[in-house]
């Protein structure tokens, strides 16, 4: 089957949505795009989101699951679904600003070894107020020498610190774009989010797994959208036990997965202490997290098994990988035909 070089799915996963979803379907709608497909998988919500969904059948492809698979799963449901070149994750809490999709499809068609294109996601409170000054929620995902995945620029204030075009770690799966080509590159058994994940954390996954095997990621500064960010480092307490132990089985299955020698040799008395806290903290006040170690346990020998895998794919070196790991964020220059390209796709919009 044929496909258009710049045809889009947009991917939505819902799940007792229904305070964010038409909004945000309206916004991707309202985008204008020439090749769009829309395509929601709802992990059985009780909360009126299908009855919502349902006024919006007749412009998007909509499956019902029967029980809550995860957003892994559910992603990878949905993305099989559609032969489109490039695939927009998208949350139903994000707001899309117009011309958001065109922005990012134009910056990441210029550079064949970029599979992932994101761009800047602002904050707003969950009824869709936006601060008096514009904050930051996300500009691209980095990595901590500690094995801490964090947002970039999360939470400032946007000055106008994040205007250049950049090769960041990855992206927050909130809003991401990503190549054909690379999703069917870095797949394991056919997925490209691990189900194994579940919720929480499988966006910093692939972005490890991507970069090990050679694909970038480039932050595009004038594609906005809006977002309201639930599951920040200051408000763990505030989440529920069954979010909380996921974020501890994914931190090792993240890090069993991936790491290469290099970053661990660089990095393992910062590794080994966050990860005396997390263990600690298991085991003092968080024992509903306990569960996650014994999922490892179980399941050690098929996670090991995707790791040899992983590696035996390596196509960059270790200390460029190792490079990445800083307790500030770090991102690489694009090149600078990414502004001129982009520039003339506004003028021409005009």
């Amino acid at each position: 089957m044929m496909r258009n070089s710049g045809s889009v799915c947009v991917t939505v996963v819902t799940y007792n949505s229904g305070r964010f979803i038409k909004r945000c379907l309206d916004s991707v709608l309202d985008q204008r795009y020439p090749d769009l497909d829309v395509i929601v998988i709802d992990n059985c919500s009780t909360d009126g989101t299908i009855d919502i969904l349902e006024q919006f059948e007749d412009r998007i492809r909509i499956h019902y699951n029967e029980e809550n698979v995860g957003f892994a799963s559910a992603q990878n449901q949905a993305i099989a679904m559609s032969n489109a070149s490039w695939f927009l994750t998208l949350n139903p809490d994000v707001l899309l600003l117009p011309g958001f999709i065109d922005q990012l499809v134009q910056a990441g068609t210029s550079e064949p070894r970029v599979g992932t294109v994101c761009g800047k996601l602002l904050t707003m409170t969950s009824t869709f107020d936006f601060p008096e000054k514009p904050v930051v929620d996300s500009t691209g995902i980095y990595f901590t020498p500690n094995l801490r995945h964090l947002d970039r620029g999360s939470l400032e204030v946007d000055n106008g610190n994040y205007r250049q075009y950049e090769y960041v770690f990855g992206a927050t799966a909130a809003a991401a774009l990503y190549r054909r080509e690379m999703i069917e590159d870095i797949s394991l058994d056919g997925e490209f989010f691990d189900s194994d994940f579940f919720v929480y954390r499988e966006d910093a996954d692939v972005a490890w797994r991507a970069q090990i095997m050679g694909w970038r990621c480039l932050y595009v500064p004038y594609a906005c959208g809006y977002h309201v960010r639930k599951v920040l480092p200051g408000n763990r307490r505030a989440l529920p036990a069954e979010i909380n132990m996921h974020s501890v089985k994914n931190r090792f299955l993240l890090r069993i997965k991936n790491i290469t020698w290099d970053v661990y040799r660089k990095n393992w008395l910062s590794i080994t202490f966050r990860d005396a806290v997390v263990i600690g903290c298991c085991l003092v006040r968080e024992q509903s997290s306990l569960r996650a170690f014994w999922f490892l346990a179980q399941n050690w020998k098929k996670v090991v098994e995707k790791r040899q895998r992983i590696m035996a794919r390596q196509r960059v070196e270790n200390d460029y990988l190792a490079s990445w790991f800083n307790f500030k964020p770090v991102s690489k220059p694009a090149p600078k035909k990414l502004a001129a390209v982009t520039a003339r796709s506004r003028a021409a919009r005009r």
